[in-house]
This record gives C-alpha cells, sequence and structure tokens, in this order.
C-alpha cells in the first residue's frame, strides 16, 4: 500500500475541492477521555479535539482531525492527526456510502508509529450503518488487520438519540488476538450547535490483554460544538 502524509493528503484533497466548488465544516470537543475501538488512546485523561473537512458538490472531501494522546507503553507520542480523503454520497433515497483513505500519523515520535486505513461505511436512513475497514499495518503494527463495525441509532425525541454500536478488529495471529467491544452513546443537543455525549464503553477479555489498563468497561463524557 501507497505511503501518503497527511500533508499531501490534505493538500491534494483541497487541490481537486477546489476545482469542484467546496464548502467546509467543522468540529470542535472536549472529552473526559479519548476512546477508539474500544482502548484509551489517553490513559484515561481527558482530551481536545478539532477537525476540519472541505466537501465538494460531486461528492468527494478532504479533511483533518486531531487529539491530544497518551498511548501505553509510552512511546514519546502526545497528539493524533487523522488526515482522509474520501467520497461520501447517497447510493438511493434509503442507502448512503462513504469511502476513504486515512492516514493517522504521530508526530515528532521518531518511531514508525503512522499507518494507512481503507475504510467504507454504508449507512440505512441515518438510522443505521455498517463499516468495514482495513490495513496492510494495521495499528502500525507490521502486520494486517481488519476491522467491522455494525451500528443503530434511535431518536428520542426530538433533541436526544441513543445510539449503541458493536465492533470487532481480525488482527494477524502474530500481533494480537482478535477483539471485540460495544459501545452504547445517550446523546442530547444542547443548542443549534452543541451536543452533550454520555458513552458507555465495554471490551472482551482479548482487548484487556492487548491493551492493558486502557480496554475494559470505562464511561465518557464530551461536549462538542459543530460549525
Amino acid at each position: 500500500m501507497r505511503r501518503y502524509t497527511a500533508a499531501g493528503l490534505l493538500v491534494a484533497g483541497m487541490g481537486a475541492q477546489a476545482t469542484a466548488g467546496a464548502s467546509g465544516s467543522g468540529s470542535l470537543a472536549l472529552a473526559s477521555d479519548y476512546v477508539w475501538r474500544g482502548s484509551s488512546q489517553t490513559g484515561g485523561d481527558p482530551a481536545v479535539q478539532a477537525g476540519v473537512r472541505l466537501s465538494a458538490r460531486n461528492g468527494l472531501y478532504a479533511s483533518v482531525w486531531g487529539s491530544n494522546v497518551a498511548l501505553t507503553p509510552d512511546v514519546g507520542a502526545r497528539s493524533e492527526f487523522d488526515a482522509a480523503l474520501g467520497w461520501s454520497g447517497d447510493l438511493t433515497p434509503a442507502w448512503g456510502l462513504d469511502g476513504s483513505v486515512v492516514r493517522y500519523v504521530y508526530p515528532a515520535t521518531g518511531r514508525a508509529l503512522d499507518w494507512t486505513e481503507l475504510s467504507a461505511t454504508a449507512t440505512y436512513r441515518q438510522r443505521a450503518w455498517l463499516q468495514l475497514a482495513h490495513s496492510r499495518d494495521a495499528l502500525a503494527g507490521g502486520d494486517a488487520g481488519t476491522y467491522t463495525q455494525i451500528g443503530g441509532r434511535l431518536p428520542l425525541g426530538a433533541d436526544t438519540r441513543l445510539e449503541a454500536v458493536y465492533g470487532r478488529y481480525w488482527l494477524a495471529s502474530a500481533q494480537a488476538r482478535n477483539y471485540q467491544h460495544v459501545q452504547v452513546s445517550l446523546i442530547r443537543a444542547m443548542a443549534e450547535r452543541w451536543e452533550l455525549r454520555v458513552t458507555g464503553h465495554a471490551t472482551d477479555g482479548a482487548a484487556r490483554t492487548l491493551f492493558p489498563g486502557n480496554a475494559g468497561g470505562r464511561l465518557e463524557l464530551a461536549l462538542q460544538a459543530s460549525f
């Protein structure tokens, strides 16, 4: 798989958007923890996260998202940036599709932590989704890995919704055992562009072995603004 840098992804994406007519969006979040696929990326400490996205009328987009991190074992990473190029659009009135290539970048570590993943997510009426993601260098471990996620969204009123997710990560046996995780979120719209999210996370024993101290049951609280 070809290697991409965060800057290269963003510059290429911005060039494509400029020729097609682009619109911009972004987000800013304060979270009590940064949990990714069942494992804390901050050792249970708070995270400040922000992202920007440029989208063209033809569905192409480029985005960059970042957060502080504190990985275990400590490899010197203090920040993570996810740069993506992709396409998102409706296939039918009911079904949508989002496909992207994502580069996970950990600056100034002096280690080979960066890795790339291909991802596709099918969405049904904004109520359910199925994601499939694959990398030949999953978690920068040098082996292939495939991640699947299925999720659902249930409105509980005009300003409140419930979301539930089940995920499974298939990893090469040389790297680690396959593991599973689940999460349930209660999300409340506080104002036009603000949301408060409370999420409960749980994993199986394989995840706790792979990410000691950072997997298992935990609660995450986040306040997010969109613009």
